[in-house]
């Protein structure tokens, strides 16, 4: 019997010391506004250590937060404004668990805590400006280790979806970047579309720019709601803001065939508009915008024209009894088609029926 009791407080005090002993993540840095870790899974009540290297020529933060919250968090950090540097780009917000301050390059810092007794998928994201929309991963709080196929791996970002052979030739490439060889902007090969929340001249802070297939690109402003230009050619030169320079803005790579300064398009006829944006999905990894004009609710989702030589708005109306009129302005080089609706010189009239869902196909002649 005594024998008995002293493997059972043996075997007991194993357990204890495993219990107590972190799970320790090194984590660093690859080009282009990534992890190098992009998910784990840990036991719930189980202590985490990790240990983040920044091995960016750029600053970064690293927050874990509450499940389902990382895009509200990234949008909280991206409010505060000139209040940002203060507070290392943190929000104060419920939904941040745990974080780390900004790391500056070369440098490391250590978060420990104790993984939350309740499962889940809990995100972490660097809300550095510019960076809460690319760089993030997932922390797998669970019993078992099983972790979906990254492949499908919806929590991670789409970039990262592929075989670990092709992170480890991420990461040799990483390894050169200080050496100063020919520097890419992505440890992986974008395939468009995707998009990056972005400061770029001509738009508002809100603004949202989306690589298409076939070279297209264009801007999205959030803040206006609209379409503000469109390009063909190379995507974005994003290394001034990644690099967080204060005032620094993404550069078009490419020639601007559409350009949405000019007066709101889309008026329910006889109203003035008054927008409101509410968000976006991703329908096949393209961005759809859903905003609201007048109380109506309106989804735009847009896509490369056949052939590649423009794109195609589609649009989606709902919660309106009005005839619409959708004003396209007149731009060399450019011609207008629409699935439904009656053209008078640059304007669209539609009614309210054929408005509840339409399209306009932006050819470059």
């Amino acid at each position: 019997m005594k024998k008995l009791l002293l493997l059972f407080s043996i075997f007991s005090a194993c357990i204890c010391r495993a219990q107590d002993t972190p799970l320790v993540i090194h984590m660093k840095v690859l080009q282009g506004l990534q992890f190098d870790v992009v998910r784990f899974q840990v036991k719930p009540g189980a202590k985490v250590k990790i240990i983040f290297s920044n091995t960016d020529d750029m600053n970064h933060n690293l927050l874990i937060v509450k499940p389902g919250t990382r895009e509200a968090v990234v949008n909280l950090a991206q409010e505060l404004g000139a209040q940002g540097p203060s507070v290392d780009y943190i929000p104060a917000s419920a939904n941040v668990l745990w974080s780390l301050p900004v790391v500056e390059p070369e440098q490391e810092k250590t978060l420990e805590f104790t993984a939350p007794l309740q499962e889940g998928i809990y995100p972490y994201v660097c809300t550095y400006p510019g960076h809460g929309l690319i760089m993030y991963g997932a922390m797998y709080v669970k019993q078992d280790a099983h972790l979906p196929d990254i492949t499908d791996d919806g929590n991670i970002p789409p970039g990262r979806r592929q075989s670990d052979v092709s992170l480890e030739e991420d990461e040799t490439h990483h390894a050169s970047h200080h050496g100063h060889g020919t520097r890419a902007l992505h440890p992986y090969t974008p395939v468009p579309p995707y998009h990056y929340r972005v400061f770029i001249a001509g738009a508002s802070p809100a603004a949202i720019a989306v690589s298409l297939p076939d070279s297209l690109s264009y801007c999205w402003d959030a803040g206006e709601c609209k379409l503000r230009f469109a390009w063909k050619g190379g995507f974005l030169d994003n290394s001034d803001l990644w690099k967080g320079k204060g005032d620094a803005l993404a550069k078009v790579q490419g020639a601007v065939f559409f350009n949405g300064a000019s007066a709101y398009p889309f008026t329910f006829k006889g109203v003035a508009p008054v927008a409101s944006y509410k968000g976006y999905r991703l329908v096949a990894r393209y961005p759809e915008f859903h905003y609201t004009v007048n109380g109506a609710h309106v989804y735009e989702l847009i896509k490369p024209a056949a052939g590649g030589n423009g794109i195609v708005r589609h649009f989606r109306v709902t919660g309106h009894t009005k005839d619409v009129v959708f004003y396209a302005p007149p731009q060399e080089g450019l011609r207008y088609e629409s699935s439904a609706g009656k053209w008078e010189e640059d304007k669209l009239l539609l009614t309210a029926l054929q408005a509840r869902e339409f399209s306009i196909t932006i050819t470059v002649l």
